[in-house]
This record gives C-alpha cells, structure tokens and sequence, in this order.
C-alpha cells in the first residue's frame, strides 16, 4: 500500500474523532442498520473544516481542495474499514457501496477559489471546490434523480453476476445517462451489464438558475458606474438535502464543483453544489463627516436635519429647494427597505404633470439602494412559469422586476400605460405582499397542479401624469375640496400606495431654478452645479441609507398615542352613510411605517411625537388628495410650508409644525376623546 496514501488515511480517522464526525457516522450507520434494509448505495455527508485539516496534515488538505472527488475515495475506503470494525451495518458488503459527500465549511478566501462567469476564462473542467455567488433568477420543482443503482453481470458464471461488484453513483455535472443505461459491459468479462431495478435509489434534484449581482447595476434607470462587463446565467444543481434550501430572488453564496453538462449540441457550464449560504453584505457602520455635523447643527430640533436631506437631496438632477415634499417622501421610503417578512413598507404614487423630472428624479433615487430596480415595460413585474431548458420537461418559475427588488425599491413608471389585469394583480400585490404563481401539471409532466407562493419585499414606486388623466376620462363633477382627479386609475389601487405625493410645481409653472437647471445640464452633463452637491455627494447619501435603514427603531409610547388617536378620529370623520370609513385599515400601518422612516433618517432609534407629527401630514395631506379634505384641514404642503434658505426659515418651520402638533392634538380630544394624548402647550 503507498505509504503516503496509508498515512492520509490515518490523518482521515483522526480528523473524524476530533471534530466529531466519526460520532455523527456512527450514528448515520445506525439508522441504515436498524432499517434492516439493503441498499445499493449507503451515502453519508461529512462536514470538513480545510484549515483543520490542512493543519493536521497538508497533502491531504491540498487533495481535498484541489482533487475533491479523489479524496472522497479516501474517506469511503477508512468508512468502510469502520463499519467492518465496528460491526455497524449488517447489510453492507462491498467498499463500493459506500458514497461519501464532503462538505467543505468554507474555501481559503484567495482569488484562485473564486468563480465568477463574468470572468474570463471560465475553468470548469478542473473538478474542484470553488466558491460563488449570486442571485437566484429562476428556480425548478424539484425531480427525482438516481443517486446510485446495482448492476449484475448477464453472464451467469461470471462472478460480477451477483453481490455488489458493480455499483454506479452519481458524480458532480454527470447526467442521468451516465448512472444509469443499457449499454455499460462486464469489466470482467464484458458481458452486458443488467440493472437491478429493486435496488435503485432515488434522491431529489433541483435546477436553479443564478447571476453574478452585478447584473442589478444594468436594472437601474441611472448609474454613474461607467464600466462594462460580461454576465451570464449559471446553472446551479441543487440534490437531496439542498433541495428548496434556495428561495427566488436570494442572494447566497454557495461552494461546489463546476461541470459542464451536455443536453444535445448544447453544453451548459454548471455547479454542483456542496453547501449553500444565505448572503448578507454587511452595511456601511457609518456615516460621512459633513452629515454628523449637519445632525450637530441641528440638534436644537427634531425635524430640521431631515428637513435639510430632503432640501439638498438629489442636487444633481433638480436644484436644492426644489420637489422638497416629493424628496422627503423619497428618503422617507428608501430607509424602510429590508429583506424581512412583515416589514414597515412604504409605496409612492406620484401624481405630476412633469413626468420627464419626476422620471429622473425616482431614477438617480433608485441608484442609493443595492436592489433599486427600473422595470422594463418588455419584461414581467410578477413572477411567470416556463419550460426548464435543460431538458427536464419540469416547470421553471422564473424571476421578475419585484423579485429582483426584493429589499429594495421596484419602480414600475408610469401606472396608466398598465392594462387593467396587470393593475389588478398590483393591487392584490400590495395588499397581501405575496403573489401566486400556478403550475399546470399536465403542462409539466406533473400528475397535479401546484400553486407556488413567492413573497414580495419591496416598496413600489409609479407615478401618473395628471393630464393624460384628465385627457382620457371625463373628469367628475362631484370632486371635494382638495380631492385630485386620479379616475385614470382604480380607487382601491390608489388606496393600496402608501403615500400619494402631487408635486409642487404643474408643467406651466415650472420655477425658473428648474429650468435653468435642466439647460446648464443639458449643456454640460458632468458639471457640479451646486457647492452642496460636493458636500453631500451621492456616494455619502447612498453610505448614509444604507446605515440608517439598518436601525432597529421603537414607538415612544407618546407617539404611539398621537397616532392611534389620529387614526381613531380621522375614521369617525372621514366616512359616508354609503360606504362607512373611506379610511383604509391600512392606514394605521403606514402611519407606523412614516414615523419610524422618519426616526430613521434623523438617525435616531426611538420614535418620538415629532416624528409622528410629520407622519400624520403626510398622510393627512395624501388622504385629502384621495378623498378630499378634512375637519384637520392641512395646507396643500404641510410639511414644507415655505422654503428653506437659512437657519431663520428653518425656526419659522419648527414653530408652524408646533402650531400644527397642537392642531393635531385639538382634533384628536374632539373626535377620539378616549384617547390620552400629551397636550402640553409650549
């Protein structure tokens, strides 16, 4: 026996005692014995830390990163001695029934073990561990694969013609032809090889398609990454305990071999998969200096460093000052954005009649997020069902705008040019943050049909032209004070954004600073036309949401109360004798959402009253837009009044938001006397 290969052996025993994978195997044998039961393949699945054992020996950590199915081969011989020794299972005859998986933990972060298809070139023919990642794009159901089967030789005194001589076992990218066909000959004797059909064992397979992250950067509707690269799809083979361990639109790291699968004149570049990783990126931990000391300058108030982001925000596209109430609205929404299940969601409807601004005002906003997605009118918005392409026959849910958005902000454009069906299952969308995708079974080879469930985490934003509205609907004759016309689009979808925003500017009156703005811009595309535009540049803003969407946020119990009263009193006041409330159920969420959004970006982890009061305008300002105005009866622009130009106009803010606190609290102890509110008059 080669000395060297004796001595892996050995630093494979030891390696499994230490980390205690030898107690887990044991255990695993167990299971097979007590079934009592014979298999064609036993298959075990061995967890290995390569510094652990590079540590215990180096040729044997080398062989398994850089020759992991060889390796493989020398943890199934010390097994099989094991379970000999050991006595551990009765029905197990040969070494070539055992199959052995090794599960690297993790890869030596070098370049060398980093695959990338946008890359070149693409080494898929090494065999080797290496390690990706990317986003899942489309997903498969999940079919049945053959993890090994028995073969006995036809001719009867050969002595492969029974036992457990000839055993095939699936290998990385190997295709179902190559476990299992009509045409493998006797190695003794070459007689026709005949499968045992009684002892073939099945495992479950998964076809998942995924993309290297960069590709999220060619969805944006604006990107100041001038740089070009090569992406490709990659085929990812998910098997037996991995199956469903994915989710469509994840992004995860995963390590396994890479293969190249051949499916008629077309061959795939694959991976097969040895572990799979949930991947977070961690946040910015920080933000830049020229906004700390911004948020020093304005601690004296609760509502003047917001105040300012919204002010400067966005210099190069529209001049400071300008679309404030819109860009308030904006960040608002941009620091409620995460990848969690029953999130704070906050969706924007912009009505305007300048929707080339309002276009490339959403679009530079989407750049601040790493999932900020500009849906092409040529793709779906949902999820939609195809034929697998690499020849299952199975069905194959594909990715769409909302999943590639998924923690981030999915802009669909203008809401009038979606047909009615679209706009329907939008509205569905945003009431149950879910969308069902059906899979016919007879389509796919399946015996029934399935309904597949995929969640949508993500803040929508649209907006309408105001004129094509009026242009193609006769407008009505009974609208209420304050009340926009909006019937180009179904009341409830109205109802199903959180905020409808009007911008503060109609097409004929446009201020000549956004005019002047839009030529020097035309003229010189790279110009800094603002001194502010270096001081809060768009990488700080971008460093700057990324950190505040991050905070964790409470309700004061003040706030609580303002809003909880606000919302009780706006019910008893906003209704007919037809339809009872015209104030939605969700509105008690949204007005939670605003007030932590808002304690968010003031960099601040409990919601205060201050807060609360800004969310309860904003709505109150969105609902009068909906359905008219009210007892409260706010100014058109209630959280930004008037402009912001120097430090007195910022004083004159906070004492017209204080008489608008105490107008808040006088509505609330007329119309929801049961709730008690802090009516301190300062």
């Amino acid at each position: 026996m080669d000395p060297e290969m004796q001595k892996m052996r050995e630093v494979v025993l030891v390696y499994l005692d230490r980390s205690g994978g030898l107690q887990k195997f044991v255990h695993d044998c167990k299971k097979y014995n007590d079934s009592k039961q014979s298999y064609a393949v036993y298959r075990f699945i061995i967890s290995i830390n390569p510094s652990d054992i590079a540590e215990l020996d180096a040729t044997l950590g080398n062989y398994i990163l850089h020759n992991p199915l060889q390796a493989a081969q020398i943890f199934q011989s010390v097994c099989f001695v094991a379970i000999k020794t050991l006595s551990l299972i009765e029905q197990l005859q040969t070494e070539a029934q055992i199959s052995i998986l090794l599960k690297p933990t993790h890869l030596p972060p070098l370049p060398s073990y980093v695959l990338s298809l946008s890359a070149y070139p693409f080494n898929y023919t090494s065999q080797r561990f290496y390690m990706s990642d990317g986003i899942v794009i489309a997903m498969g159901t999940v079919t049945k694969y053959t993890q090994g089967a028995r073969f006995l030789c036809t001719e009867e005194t050969c002595p492969f013609s029974e036992g457990f001589r000839c055993i095939r076992v699936h290998c990385p990218g190997a295709t179902e032809s190559a476990t299992v066909r009509t045409d493998f000959v006797c190695s003794l004797c070459s007689s026709p090889l005949q499968e045992d059909m009684k002892f073939r064992v099945l495992g479950d397979k998964q076809i998942v398609e995924m993309i290297d992250a960069k590709m999220l950067n060619a969805l944006k509707g604006y990107s100041n990454d001038k740089s070009h690269f090569r992406i490709q799809a990659f085929t990812v083979f998910l098997r037996d305990e991995l199956a469903n361990k994915m989710t469509i639109g994840n992004h995860y790291r995963i390590i396994g071999i890479p293969a190249c699968v051949q499916n008629g004149l077309q061959a795939t570049a694959c991976i097969e998969v040895n572990s799979v990783q949930l991947y977070k990126p961690n946040g910015p931990s920080f933000v830049s200096d020229n906004f700390k000391y911004l948020l020093s300058l304005t601690s004296s108030s609760c509502w003047r460093f917001t105040a300012v982001l919204a002010n400067v925000f966005a210099s190069q596209v529209v001049p400071p000052g300008t679309y404030n109430t819109l860009k308030l609205a904006i960040l608002l929404s941009l620091v409620q954005t995460c990848e969690k299940e029953n999130a704070d969601y906050l969706d924007l409807l912009v009505v305007t009649s300048d929707t080339l601004i309002i276009d490339r005002l959403l679009n530079y906003s989407l750049c601040l997020l790493p999932r900020g997605i500009r849906h092409p009118p040529s793709s779906e918005i949902f999820p939609s069902v195809s034929k697998d392409k690499h020849g299952t026959g199975s069905a194959s849910i594909q990715a769409c705008s909302v999943v590639l958005a998924k923690g981030g902000i999915c802009y669909i454009g203008d809401l009038s040019s979606y047909k009615k069906d679209k706009l329907e299952l939008l509205q569905s969308v945003l009431e149950s943050r879910t969308t069902t995708v059906f899979i016919p079974g007879k389509k796919y080879g399946e015996e029934a049909d399935q309904q597949v469930t995929v969640s949508v985490q993500t803040n929508f934003w649209s907006h309408v032209d105001v004129d094509s509205s009026s242009k193609k609907h006769i407008q009505k004759e009974n609208f209420l004070i304050g009340q926009m016309d909006v019937s180009l689009i179904p009341v409830n979808l109205v109802d199903g954004f959180g905020l409808l925003i009007y911008n503060e500017f109609p097409s004929c009156h446009l201020s000549s600073s956004v005019v002047h703005h839009v030529l020097r811009r035309a003229i010189n595309p790279e110009a800094m036309l603002y001194k502010v535009s270096q001081q809060f540049r768009t990488q700080d803003y971008e460093e700057f949401i990324l950190f505040a969407r991050n905070l964790h946020v409470e309700l004061s119990s003040e706030a609580e109360s303002l809003i909880q009263g606000y919302y009780l009193a706006s019910r008893r006041v906003r209704r007919d004798s037809i339809h009872g409330s015209t104030l939605s159920a969700s509105a008690l969420k949204i007005l939670i959402s605003l007030s932590k959004a808002h304690a968010k970006l003031s960099l601040r982890q409990t919601v205060l009253e201050e807060d609360a009061v800004i969310a309860i305008l904003l709505l109150e300002s969105s609902l009068t837009l909906k359905h008219g105005t009210s007892v409260l009866c706010v100014a058109p622009n209630p959280v930004f009044p008037f402009d912001i130009t120097d430090e007195n106009s910022l004083q004159q803010r906070d004492i017209y938001l204080m008489q608008c606190h105490h107008q808040v609290l006088k509505f609330i102890a007329a119309y929801s006397p049961g709730i008690h509110t802090n009516t301190n008059e300062e």
